[in-house]
């Protein structure tokens, strides 16, 4: 009854969720927003969704209903803003810079490092001599 008089303002789901909402409302003591007849009223039971129905279709119910709309789904621009032509030379010379260091310091460590080698057994048993001191 509702269903079809409403059906193009409302879909089923969001119809259902007004009327349901509204008789929760008038479960919970609301005031009723029409007048009605006690008459009409003992006739329906005091049914709270019948009365929510007549609220409904009488178009006095103080609720709204709000739609999503889905994003727009598009290219997203992005403006790359390029940097002057002196920060890019500035940039490149610090680069170079900064390489010419670490290679002098590669040098450097090699040129003073001790070179790392495997331990062979031989080897040890050449500094010890093959005697245990000691006791």
């Amino acid at each position: 009854m509702v269903l079809e008089k409403m059906q193009g303002k409302f879909t089923k789901y969001e119809i259902a969720r007004i009327l349901g909402a509204r008789a929760l409302q008038l479960a919970m003591d609301a005031p009723v927003l029409l007048k009605i007849d006690p008459e009409k009223l003992k006739e329906m039971n005091y049914d709270v969704l019948k009365i929510a129905e007549l609220e409904f279709e009488e178009e006095v119910l103080p609720i709204t209903v709000k739609r999503p709309f889905p994003k727009k789904v598009g290219e997203v621009k992005k403006v790359i803003k390029e940097e002057p032509k002196e920060e890019k030379k500035k940039e490149v010379t610090e680069d170079k810079e900064i390489e010419k260091k670490e290679e002098i310091e590669e040098k450097e460590v090699q040129e003073e490092g001790e070179i790392m080698e495997l331990a062979m057994p031989e080897d040890e048993a050449e500094e010890g001599s093959g005697e245990e001191e000691g006791i």
